[in-house]
């Protein structure tokens, strides 16, 4: 007998969904969730083949505005999302959610009518096994990782494009994140790498997220197989510590790393004398008032200073200045 695939229902239609879910029972494993906040997390746990919305039970802006979220992830980009609602909303969901709604079901339709429409799109579903396999995986890291076909972004990770606060992903570069003048340089040494010998580059360098704010990153070039011409996978690593790759296999392509690597002492630095004592400070739990009293310094002198270094970082708050310090031994920590 085959495997029943998951249904989630987001109704808060009890009726309605008793009387859906006794004609879909035979196909589906079935969840029912009447929160639109609680059924994304449901989503995100369960990765359902099928997705039931029912827009007749929600009557925010707000409420349907979050159904974006439902094909937020690369799994949950997978699952087939219906969405029940008025005859007349056709049109205007048509137009502002086509990318997210693979078929809208009217509310003219009957029961038997909308649970044909399940049950055949569980049949009429094919998946390409190996690319969903290495889609499936690229997805699950947690770090950033993207495939490039030298220097153009042939796909990212759910990681990558929530790290670096991505809406639109068409013809992206990977220079387009790189913090370096000569991008013909980068371009250069990475289609001599996707043609050469080498299997693989690991270096450091400064990239570019949004609102133009720089982080070091640790990067590591790798390619998957020597008769695939031109592709290879970069992963992104913003901790400090060195990305895991096996060094018996394959070898360095050192023209790579150091290209990456000269951008990324461009833009190292420390922190002045007075910044250095105050995030330090910072470290061991101290408050303005009490550094003010521990520097003898003003506590809009204090401000002023935490406003530099939040900026030197790059940074959008001082927590975030302090944790950028620690992991590039930018500060000593106080002895335990």
């Amino acid at each position: 007998m085959m495997e029943k695939r998951q249904l989630l229902i987001v109704s808060s239609n009890e009726d309605f969904v008793d009387k859906l879910v006794e004609q879909v029972s035979v196909n589906f494993e079935i969840t029912r969730e009447r929160s639109i906040h609680v059924a994304f997390n449901t989503a995100l746990n369960l990765l359902p083949d099928t997705i039931f919305f029912d827009k007749t039970s929600y009557n925010r802006t707000s409420d349907f505005r979050n159904l974006k979220n439902f094909k937020s992830t690369h799994f949950l980009n997978k699952s087939f999302l219906f969405v029940y609602g008025k005859e007349e909303d056709l049109t205007i969901l048509n137009k502002r959610y086509k990318a997210i709604i693979d078929e809208y079901l009217s509310d003219t339709m009957g029961i038997d009518q909308i649970a044909l429409r399940i049950r055949r799109n569980v049949q009429s579903q094919c998946f390409n096994y190996w690319h969903d396999c290495f889609m499936g995986l690229f997805n699950l890291m947690a770090q950033p990782v993207v495939l490039l076909k030298q220097n153009n972004i042939l796909l990212m990770n759910d990681s990558f494009k929530k790290t670096f606060r991505l809406d639109k992903t068409e013809g992206l570069k990977l220079t387009d994140f790189v913090n370096i003048e000569n991008k013909a340089k980068v371009k250069t040494s990475l289609r001599n790498f996707s043609r050469g010998k080498h299997m693989k580059a690991v270096t450091k360098t400064s990239l570019l997220l949004h609102n133009d704010k720089l982080r070091n990153a640790r990067i590591s070039f790798s390619k998957l197989s020597r008769n695939i011409t031109d592709q290879f996978i970069m992963m992104v690593d913003f901790s400090g510590n060195e990305l895991q790759m096996d060094d018996s296999i394959g070898s360095h392509a050192n023209q790579v790393e150091k290209c990456f690597e000269d951008n990324s002492e461009l833009a190292e630095f420390s922190f002045t004398k007075r910044e250095k004592e105050i995030i330090s400070l910072l470290c061991k739990g101290y408050k303005t008032k009490e550094i003010s009293d521990a520097l003898f310094i003003s506590p809009k002198t204090i401000e002023k200073h935490r406003s530099n270094i939040i900026k030197r970082t790059n940074s959008e708050t001082i927590l975030e200045s302090i944790i950028f310090a620690i992991n590039h031994n930018l500060v000593d920590l106080p002895k335990s």
